[in-house]
């Protein structure tokens, strides 16, 4: 019967997954630190249909949804909801969204305030 060598490794396996480390930390960081501007409108849901499409920019808008007034403000870095009457405030608590994809809801409104833009995708791993 045929004996197969020992394998172990080497210096040029550890300079291969060095290579793939760097490279991944690399490209993971250029991910993580893209620029925020990368978003180019907001989108107003209320009760799932979209009722305003706005560019993003310098503009306030107040909505009522299902009782409750929700006010909107957007700068050129992002949009924030302001105001809202509603017990939780979390939708105020969440602060500033800046990248497309992000959303800010507030469930008791069922208002949803969503940034899209061309930095929009979705990765599937598997």
């Amino acid at each position: 019967m045929k004996q197969f060598p020992d394998l172990k490794p080497n210096k040029a396996d550890a300079l291969a997954a060095l290579a793939v480390l760097l490279l991944a930390a690399a490209l993971g960081a250029r991910l993580w630190t893209s620029p925020p501007g990368a978003a180019g409108a907001v989108v107003v849901s209320i009760d799932g249909a979209a009722v305003e499409r706005v560019a993003l920019g310098e503009w306030s808008r107040t909505y009522a949804a299902n009782g409750y007034t929700v006010r909107v403000e957007a700068t050129a870095g992002g949009v924030r909801v302001a105001a809202s009457d509603c017990p939780t405030q979390d939708c105020v608590r969440t602060g500033t969204i800046t990248r497309a994809g992000q959303s800010i809801v507030c469930l008791p409104a069922r208002l949803v305030v969503t940034l899209t833009g061309a930095a929009e995708y979705d990765a599937v791993a598997g």
